[in-house]
């Protein structure tokens, strides 16, 4: 099963580029599930209240799954809340918290890949580009927070808990707060999984334009410092080019320099402007957009070379539209911090790289290249 995971600028017609590309698919027999992540339903209007066979269409609904979450919570912490006097909170009074609806786009996500249902494509509507980049760092980073505020080791002592407890005459951290902890891990890394699976793509919208030239480089630079592919830049709402001789001269002629700039890195499909905001599969169809495009080639993140001139070791780490002025490194113990303009990554170091000190960084071609000299004091020694 493939996934495609759509995002592009608010405005852009991602969207319908979804429900095109759901369309498309469903209607060349594959089987295939859009998944909506607008709170409201915008997927309906664009293609109507039957989806055609083959394609079938849900919603994320954050404020069902925030509610059955903190009922369950209540009740694996009751012995807390008792000994507190908290009172319990009831489902009818509970509005979803900041952070709910991105937890479950990643819930449904998950389910939808780990479905019975033979679905052979997964389309996502994610929402607007540095919103859903914030969204697929989300199971790496609360995966990192909750190993350094629970570290998994610290559960060897659960025996002397209650004793400790008695001690300082305070509940020690109780058994249901790591097997919480335990849950969430393992329900975040099987999201992880979805997004790191050679099958799991992003597809890029945007209208051709200074303005869409800007969003894709950012959103670019995001996704690589993730790690994450793309397969294709749908350009949307592209004019004919008989309308350069008219005064839409200077839209045509900006339109062009935008789409010759992406076709030297992109798949470029261009999607016509109908005139009107496309409603119904027959305006779907007719944007043309494709469905399933080939695999494209895995990208490894970072890449380790060995300099054997000098004897160091090089992480090559792709960041294309990055600039040196917004760019940082921090090497905090094990970890590498990265900032590359809004976004920021913290990669644990593999073993080797853990006993080498940085040596220094540049930014040449698209990559970031980090020396690491070996520290003669950790390596072990040959004889």
């Amino acid at each position: 099963m493939r996934t495609l995971l759509i995002t592009g600028p608010g405005g852009s017609g991602r969207t319908t580029t979804a429900a095109a590309t759901a369309l498309t698919a469903a209607r060349e027999g594959t089987r295939t599930l859009l998944l909506g992540t607008d709170r409201t339903d915008t997927l309906t209007p664009v293609l109507g209240d039957t989806p055609p066979p083959g394609l079938t269409v849900r919603r994320v609904d954050p404020d069902a799954g925030f509610r059955t979450d903190l009922a369950a919570l209540q009740t694996r912490a009751g012995s807390a809340l008792d000994f507190l006097g908290a009172s319990r909170l009831e489902p009818d009074e509970i509005a979803p918290l900041p952070g709910a609806e991105e937890l479950a786009v990643l819930r449904a996500l998950r389910d939808a890949t780990l479905s019975d249902e033979a679905y052979g494509l997964v389309v996502v509507d994610l929402p607007p580009t540095l919103r859903a980049l914030a969204l697929l760092a989300l199971p790496e980073e609360l995966r990192r927070y909750l190993r350094r505020l629970l570290p998994p080791e610290r559960q060897a002592a659960r025996a002397l808990r209650p004793v400790l407890g008695r001690l300082a005459g305070v509940p020690m951290p109780a058994e249901w707060l790591y097997e919480t902890a335990a849950r969430l891990d393992l329900q975040l890394a099987a999201v992880e999984a979805v997004l790191a699976d050679h099958d799991t793509v992003v597809r890029l919208v945007a209208e051709p334009g200074p303005a869409g030239a800007d969003a894709v480089r950012t959103a670019a630079l995001g996704l690589s410092l993730r790690g994450l592919r793309t397969d294709a830049l749908i350009a949307t709402r592209v004019l004919p080019e008989s309308d350069a001789d008219s005064w839409l001269a200077g839209p045509v002629a900006q339109q062009r320099k935008t789409l010759e700039e992406w076709r030297e890195s992109y798949d470029v499909h261009q999607v016509a402007h109908l005139g009107r905001d496309p409603r119904g599969a027959d305006d779907l169809a007719a944007l043309a957009v494709p469905g399933l495009t080939p695999r494209p080639a895995p990208v490894a993140w970072p890449v380790t070379d060995h300099l054997a001139e000098d004897g160091v070791l090089v992480w090559h780490l792709p960041l294309p539209g990055a600039h040196r002025d917004g760019l940082d490194l921090v090497r905090r113990g094990d970890e590498l911090v990265v900032t590359a303009g809004p976004f920021r990554r913290t990669v644990p170091l593999p073993s080797a790289l853990r006993r080498c000190t940085v040596d220094g960084a540049a930014l040449r071609e698209g990559e970031l290249r980090v020396r690491f000299r070996p520290d003669s004091g950790l390596w072990p020694r040959t004889r």
